[in-house]
């Protein structure tokens, strides 16, 4: 029986590229911990900043008209009159200053915090898996993860969790089964449901069980 000859047309099994076998003695690179840079989510504040620049824009253009007509050779605006005479008038100590100055420090230490601090306290940072892409899960998502999770337990009629930043509070009723017992299945369950999450800080479980209430 002849070989085919090449170039008639027929075929042979693709070659298979082995990996070869890692080195024992030859040191691994640790991979690095991307989860450390999923830092919170950045609230753009919309309506803060809106609001903030219209109060700005309508106190700095009645300022503006009002200086306008008055190099202009028309009288200032009554309003402008009054206050230079109640500033000029009243004493520091006034109630009505000290009022004034309170509510203008408490704005601007409104809009300090809202500069420094990111917001979005409803969304937890998940780790990162590749340096351009970030992800984030909904706090209610996460407590209905949870709740759904620990309904799987045996013994459990009934689960109400509450997602915080940090901490995941979880309180079920149990109808049958010795509470120990169910605490420590919801314990183990749980915690696997929050290493699923896939969170960068995985949430802290404080896991509450009891007997439901006597009807009547």
């Amino acid at each position: 029986m002849s070989e085919p000859q090449h170039g008639e047309g027929t075929t042979g099994p693709a070659p298979v590229l082995e990996k070869p076998p890692a080195d024992p003695d030859q040191p691994t690179v640790p991979q690095p911990d991307r989860s450390r840079a999923a830092h919170r989510f950045w609230s753009p504040r919309r309506v803060p900043a809106a609001v903030a620049a219209l109060l700005l824009l309508v106190v700095a253009g009645f300022f503006l008209y009002d200086i306008a007509a008055v190099r202009a050779g028309r009288s200032a605006m009554q309003w402008r009159d009054e206050l230079a005479g109640q500033l000029a008038e009243r004493p520091l100590d006034d109630t009505w200053v000290l009022v004034g100055a309170g509510v203008t420090a408490a704005l601007g230490l409104w809009l300090l915090v809202l500069a420094v601090t990111p917001g979005l306290r409803e969304l937890l940072p998940m780790r990162r898996s590749g340096a351009d892409v970030r992800a984030a899960l909904d706090r209610a998502a996460a407590a209905m993860v949870l709740r759904d999770r620990a309904m799987q337990v045996s013994g459990v009629q009934s689960v109400r969790v509450r997602a915080g930043r940090r901490r995941a509070e979880v309180r079920a009723v149990s109808h049958f089964r010795p509470l120990d017992e169910v605490r420590q299945d919801l314990d183990a369950v749980l915690d696997e449901a929050v290493r699923a999450l896939g969170l960068a800080r995985p949430l802290a479980l404080s896991v509450r069980v009891r007997r439901p209430g006597r009807k009547g």
